[in-house]
């Protein structure tokens, strides 16, 4: 006899779990609290979807997941991902290793689960949150009742993929399978808002209008850098963004929550060594003349960062760079290497495209399934597990979802 699984959520994970289990032969039924499928996928990678990456390994996640992903990504990666998505008719394609959907729209992706979870028959039920899972008994045999806020469903398996605290307004996040999971006897390690970026203390000088830069940006605690990471940053009057700020989010946001100092010094020369820079700081100096010092950085870089060091300096724009001193105009220069700003706190979980923390991994045996139910698997955001920006996240939720949905049909 099949088995009947209850799928509780119906993001990336869920929907992969439920397709591998009712290719498998199983029963399988979604309940999803939001109105329709894959909310959350249908807007990642800016509306794209960046599936997964060719350069996939275990060193992309976070520390505490790195000896479980060897092991997970062994059973099932980036090329079972590419397999997976020709199975459902998606043709794929990389740009620098990163993988998209050859359409460009993560609305085809959505739809071509939709179609292959309507093909196998799986059930989606809507507009129902998932409350707590109870271990019951019928004729002698385990079973699972899954509670929502309107009714009560019985499954021989039950896979939690409700997502995390992250992207809370778009989404409906409100991180209830955490306090499901917890019910069920699992730990729930400390969460934050991770692949995100962060206001900035309301004295630092920041762009009236956004600005789109490559730099180099480190996050300084004290003088030790706690990380550094380059790429196109982001601007705004209200703080800073961006794929390197995201990147680095996960250590920062600990540190802020703990209360203690964080500055981001910006290089907006990341392709400029000390020697490089120096000399071109030289070069600028015959053109102290009868310029003003917004002439003088006209050209040097995006005009809104020449703004910002202008009102940093303090200095007039309209005074002559014949009558500024050399060593000030080094100085000046010198906020483009090293352009400092004190952090305040994270844009918070709904700005965050992932959670770090969440189940713990020792709660949670190689095929997905739980230590304390072996009937209950956990998948997705829910567990601690949190990757780079670049498809990482996404290949978690596949390779997890892929597992559980395989395991629960046996």
């Amino acid at each position: 006899m099949s088995k009947k699984i209850i799928v509780l959520g119906g993001g990336a994970s869920g929907m992969c779990a439920a397709i591998y289990a009712a290719r498998n032969g199983a029963d399988v039924t979604i309940i999803e609290k939001n109105d329709q499928l894959g909310k959350k996928l249908s807007m990642t990678g800016n509306g794209r979807c960046n599936l997964s990456n060719l350069d996939m390994n275990e060193k992309m996640y976070n520390a505490s997941a790195e000896k479980r992903m060897k092991q997970w990504l062994s059973v099932y990666g980036v090329l079972d991902v590419i397999n997976f998505f020709k199975s459902l008719g998606i043709v794929i394609k990389s740009e620098d290793g990163y993988l998209y959907p050859v359409s460009g729209q993560a609305a085809t992706v959505v739809d071509a689960f939709k179609n292959e979870l309507k093909r196998l028959g799986v059930e989606v039920i809507f507009g129902q949150q998932g409350k707590r899972v109870e271990i019951v008994e019928e004729d002698g045999v385990k079973k699972y009742k899954v509670v929502t806020n309107v009714a009560s469903f019985i499954a021989d398996r039950v896979i939690i993929a409700v997502g995390s605290y992250a992207g809370a307004k778009s989404t409906m996040s409100t991180g209830d399978g955490y306090y499901m999971c917890q019910q069920l006897g699992m730990t729930i390690k400390e969460t934050h808002p991770a692949l995100v970026g962060f206001k900035c203390d309301d004295d630092e000088i920041l762009p009236e209008n956004g600005v789109r830069c490559t730099a180099e940006i480190s996050f300084l605690l004290g003088n030790e850098a706690i990380a550094t990471e380059y790429g196109e940053l982001q601007l705004t009057k209200d703080g800073i963004s961006g794929i390197p700020v995201m990147q680095a989010s996960g250590k920062v946001e600990k540190f802020l929550s703990e209360g203690k100092p964080i500055y981001a010094s910006i290089n907006f020369f990341p392709d400029y060594d000390d020697e490089d820079y120096s000399s071109l700081v030289k070069e600028m100096m015959r053109f102290r003349d009868d310029r003003t010092l917004l002439e003088f950085l006209n050209g040097y870089h995006n005009s809104n960062v020449n703004e910002m060091v202008i009102r940093r300096t303090k200095m007039g724009r309209t005074m002559k760079m014949k009558n500024i001193s050399e060593s000030m105009v080094d100085s000046i220069l010198s906020n483009y290497r090293e352009y400092k700003i004190k952090l305040k706190e994270s844009f918070g979980y709904e700005k965050a495209q992932v959670t770090s923390g969440g189940v713990s991994l020792g709660d949670i045996r190689d095929d997905m399934t739980t230590k304390v139910h072996d009937g209950i698997f956990v998948v997705g955001e829910l567990v601690d597990v949190d990757g780079r920006c670049g498809g990482y996240n996404l290949q978690w939720a596949f390779t997890s979802g892929s597992i559980a949905g395989t395991v629960a049909s046996l």
